[in-house]
């Protein structure tokens, strides 16, 4: 074998599971990437994947590759900055143990990250969260497992994952009522719950049994939610509300834009972003400047508070009944 070989076995052992204590969403991550980089290197040079040097994978090489994403896979700038972003950790890690090779591997961590559009922040009104909420047929067991969810994960802005991986023991519903949940990098935050959580979460507690380390949501067969079926229970549940409420036909409504609804709440309520970047488990207060773009009331409250003396504030508002209904479709 080569020194490449066995510098990505000790990145993969040494640095992600035994240093960094990785997650295992994060190991696949990177180990999908590389077993990407290594069969198109493979195609290009025609060595296999053990017979490759390090200076084969050079900056010409890892270039065309990332142009290969793009446009033979039609990955968008995403995910191929999320694939450059696993092949700077790998050569970052290769720059200890080989400075021999310190010149092609500072050529690759030059290469930069692709710029793209942000879309405006998708969120839900209060008139879609209440229709969200109502939907769940509480009459069964699933129903109200299912409303449960939806009301903890509107009101705490939880991750997915962090949804999944909540256990009872994570939940204290006594006096300063909270939950516990493991975010990003491991880090554990505690989020406060509303009056109204602590009611569906006390009687779902007290209606399906289970130990301390059973799972707070689980399927009916007793084990974790998956991400794909809490998706889909999402999918359900709004199509079911676009019946009473017409403007959710027209959202994409994913467990991400649930986070994103109840960032949004906080911010309307005048909360800072500092205290909404806590709340959420954002690492860096930037991200969380990013939802100032997403509300447009927001704004005109910036603007009535700027107007110039004996001007009148607020946006334009039709009238006739007749009109705003027409405007509002």
């Amino acid at each position: 074998m080569t020194l490449l070989a066995p510098t990505l076995e000790s990145f993969f052992i040494d640095r992600l599971m035994g240093q960094r204590h990785a997650s295992r969403h994060t190991i696949a991550a990177y180990r999908d990437t590389l077993r990407l980089l290594l069969t198109f290197a493979e195609q290009q040079t025609g060595k296999p994947p053990s017979k490759l040097e390090i200076d084969d994978l050079d900056v010409t090489l890892i270039t065309a590759f990332l142009d290969h994403l793009e446009k033979t896979r039609n990955n968008i700038a995403r995910t191929r900055n999320a694939r450059l972003a696993a092949i700077h950790s790998l050569y970052r890690y290769a720059a200890y143990r080989h400075p021999e090779h310190a010149s092609v591997i500072e050529r690759v961590l030059a290469i930069p990250t692709k710029r793209f559009d942000r879309a405006l922040i998708a969120f839900l009104t209060a008139n879609e969260v209440h229709a969200l909420l109502a939907a769940p047929d509480q009459s069964t067991p699933t129903g109200r497992r299912d409303h449960a969810l939806l009301l903890t994960a509107i009101q705490t802005g939880l991750r997915v994952s962090e949804l999944i991986g909540l256990r009872r023991q994570d939940v204290q519903l006594g006096t300063g009522a909270h939950l516990v949940c493991r975010g990003k990098n491991r880090k554990q935050r505690a989020v406060p719950l509303t009056a109204q959580t602590v009611k569906a979460l006390r009687g779902w507690l007290a209606e399906h049994a289970g130990g301390p380390d059973a799972p707070l949501f689980p399927s009916n067969r007793g084990a974790p939610l998956s991400r794909d079926a809490i998706e889909w229970l999402i999918r359900k549940h709004t199509t079911t509300a676009a019946e009473n409420c017409a403007s959710l036909k027209t959202k994409h409504v994913t467990a991400h834009v649930l986070r994103h609804t109840t960032a949004m709440t906080l911010l309307q309520s005048d909360i800072s972003t500092t205290v909404i970047a806590l709340w959420l488990g954002h690492e860096q207060e930037a991200t969380t400047r990013d939802y100032l773009h997403g509300d447009l009331r927001l704004k005109q409250r910036a603007l009535d508070r700027t107007a110039p003396p004996g001007t009148a504030t607020g946006r334009y508002r039709p009238g006739d009944p007749l009109i705003a209904f027409l405007n509002d479709l």
